[in-house]
């Protein structure tokens, strides 16, 4: 089998088609037995007299080897996931769990590392490998590197748990998710709805062999019915089976259910943080972020939410307003998107759906490329001869000055066996590697945009250009880097709530008529958007801001309480009732589960960290400031955000890097200005 195993081979990028379940689990065994051997044998020679080379070096390379072949297992289990590799997936997570502890809490691996950082060499080290070391004694302390056996024992067995229902509770709902579809063959239900997402529908409808349209949870599906349905009810079944996704409730209560999952996840995060000696895991997520204390946070968002309250009362006060004139006085959460969009048009006379058809996706691409080429002196160039997961792949290359780079994958469509939302993951880090050679990092940016249909390009909405944007200021965060020490390079060692900065500064772009003018073009015609309706955008850009602030403020007070209270005795959906009644102003059925599908928290990295997304807005749009002040296309100022921010990785603390770049600490008035949240209300 190792001889035939591709994940065991030496590749440039992961032979995608050639991966199987049945590699999985012997790969990562043969890979997880060869670095047990290797770090014993580096730690005879390493004990005495540690070398960044001998000892740091030695265990990237052994790092590479695993990530090498987990990465792209890991990868397709999120884009391409079916039954087998599933359980090959799931199977390694346990072992990999076990191997992380071994490494955090092995006392002689613990005490070279002190040795390295206490040694005469260490005054001579640059300002990454200063850090990576800092960072490395920190992690090994949050391994329990310092508690008794038996206790070592407990949190080697916590997280290996932790690992698996984690996993589980994103499988649950990924299978929720397709576990629901409505097959209608009556066109009249589908009044309002545009071309583009009936062409969709019936697409999906053909894929399982049905007349008509098949309505799914996907998110392209779920928003069309929720934005454009005329059917009341058609929007409220949808509704209904979409936000009770994985729980005890809706079509499909039971089936799935993350409740169990939540309630076990979060116990073990407690149990976790009262062993390394946090009073909560909120605080123990904080040893590693660029906020202080559980107080900081949370009245930071609470801040924000007394600022933000009135302007999204308002926005609720005028849209049911607006519903009671259509007919409809009890507005409802199916009903909230489809009269916002009805209100935008009839108050801009602008329309989400118009707006796709001067944002075809290579005319997308080709801005996007223009405007980082602009602000970073880079160049993008499409490559075409790789090996993909799916047909929609593609790959593409950075140059600068004629050198490469890296290079990223684009996986921007939905469909079935995906999981759902948006994200970058690094496929492969930026380093320099033991006989010398400067790896180029690699990373995967994927979206679950609505498809091309029969004749036509993708056409995004505007809020889909965001998310690319967002996304590829990740990838640009991994790709740009001039760190060549694995532990700091990219998003390397970069604390959670500073890494959404790079993310959300690109966003700015896709709201700047000068960044307009290259990301849009008509895609029959190719002529620019029109001036008429950029300036309707714009002056929509800010509209029901003040709803939008309230509800990512909901989901991160809720994060961060649960965390850090541990409920208090509360149930989950206690916690999120508590947290409505202090923020919310248009309250969701008793019947809605939404924390049962919220992976970012459950089942990604954000556990007491969705504040993140608040945190670095904050920073984002006092960095965009300066360029409002010097250009949005000055190239002088992108080269100076790529060498402060981009360039520089995790190797210093974020507020330095902010400060290098901005001149001073971060203020919150261009966030509240951008988000529309200066005026006097009357």
């Amino acid at each position: 089998m190792t001889a035939n195993n591709p994940l065991l081979q030496e590749f440039d990028l992961p032979p995608y088609s050639l991966i199987r379940p049945e590699h999985v689990e012997p790969a990562i065994d043969q890979i997880l037995a060869d670095s047990r051997a290797a770090v014993a044998e580096l730690l005879k020679t390493q004990q005495q007299a540690p070398s960044w080379d001998g000892l740091v070096l030695a265990l990237d390379e052994l790092g590479a080897r695993l990530g090498r072949a987990w990465s792209p297992v890991s990868h397709l289990n999120a884009v391409c996931n079916s039954p087998e590799l599933r359980a090959a997936y799931e199977a390694c997570l346990p072992k990999l769990s076990e191997y992380s502890t071994e490494l955090g809490q092995n006392p002689e691996l613990f005490a070279a590392y002190q040795a390295l950082a206490a040694s005469p060499a260490a005054a001579g080290f640059d300002v990454a490998q200063k850090t990576i070391l800092e960072h490395s004694l920190r992690d090994f302390r949050l391994s329990g590197i310092d508690l008794p056996p038996a206790e070592q024992q407990r949190y080697g067995e916590i997280q290996m748990r932790l690992s698996e229902l984690t996993s589980r509770f994103s499988n649950q709902l990924l299978d929720a998710t397709q576990a629901w579809t409505k097959h209608l063959v009556d066109d009249a239900q589908l009044a309002g709805l545009p071309d583009s997402a009936k062409a969709q529908m019936a697409q999906a409808a053909q894929a399982k062999n049905l007349d008509g349209w098949l309505i799914s949870l996907e998110f392209p599906s779920y928003y069309a019915v929720m934005t454009y349905a005329d059917d009341r009810k058609l929007r409220e079944e949808v509704y209904t089976a979409y936000a009770t996704r994985a729980s005890d409730q809706g079509p499909n209560a039971g089936q799935h259910d993350n409740g169990p999952l939540m309630a076990e996840i979060l116990d073990l995060r407690q149990e976790l943080a009262k062993l390394l000696g946090f009073a909560n895991f909120a605080d123990l997520s904080l040893a590693t972020k660029m906020a202080d204390t559980s107080e900081q946070v949370l009245s930071f968002l609470r801040d924000l939410a007394v600022r933000s309250k009135p302007f999204a009362q308002r926005d609720l006060e005028q849209l049911k307003a607006f519903a009671a004139e259509q007919g409809v006085s009890d507005l409802q959460s199916w009903d909230a998107g489809y009269f916002a969009e009805k209100l935008r048009q009839a108050r801009y006379d602008l329309s989400q759906e118009a707006v796709r058809a001067w944002f075809p996706i290579d005319k997308v691409l080709s801005g996007l490329f223009a405007i980082v080429q602009q602000l970073y002196g880079i160049e993008i160039r499409e490559l075409t001869e790789f090996d993909r997961w799916h047909p929609d792949v593609r790959l593409f290359e950075i140059r600068e000055n004629g050198e490469h780079v890296g290079r990223f994958f684009f996986d921007l469509y939905a469909r079935a066996n995906k999981r759902g939302g948006a994200w970058m993951d690094g496929a492969r880090d930026k380093r320099r590697s033991a006989d010398g050679t400067l790896i180029s990092p690699v990373a995967n940016l994927v979206c679950n945009f609505t498809p091309a249909e029969a004749g036509k390009p993708a056409l995004l909405t505007h809020d889909e250009v965001t998310t690319l944007f967002h996304e590829f200021g990740h990838g640009l965060h991994h790709l740009l880097t001039r760190v060549e020490h694995a532990g700091a390079s990219g998003i390397n060692g970069v604390a959670w709530d500073a890494v959404e900065l790079p993310s959300q500064f690109m966003e700015n772009w896709c709201w700047e008529p000068d960044g307009l003018a290259l990301i849009s073009g008509h895609y029959q015609t190719g002529e620019p958007l029109p001036q008429e309706l950029l300036d309707k955008m714009l002056a929509a850009k800010n509209f029901q801001s003040g709803m939008m602030m309230v509800r990512q403020l909901e989901f991160s007070i809720f994060d961060f309480e649960l965390h850090a209270t541990h409920g208090d005795g509360r149930s989950v959906l206690d916690v999120l009732n508590a947290v409505r009644d202090e923020v919310s102003v248009m309250r969701p059925p008793v019947w809605n589960r939404f924390a049962n599908s919220f992976a970012h928290i459950f089942a990604g990295g954000y556990a007491a960290g969705y504040y993140s997304y608040k945190w670095a807005e904050v920073l984002s749009a006092d960095a965009f400031s300066l360029f409002e002040e010097r250009g949005v296309l000055n190239p002088e100022t992108g080269r100076a955000f790529r060498e402060a921010i981009l360039a520089q990785g995790g190797a210093q603390e974020p507020m330095d890097l902010f400060v290098a770049f901005r001149g001073r600490e971060p203020s919150i008035d261009a966030l509240l200005r951008h988000s529309g949240l200066t005026e006097e209300i009357a």
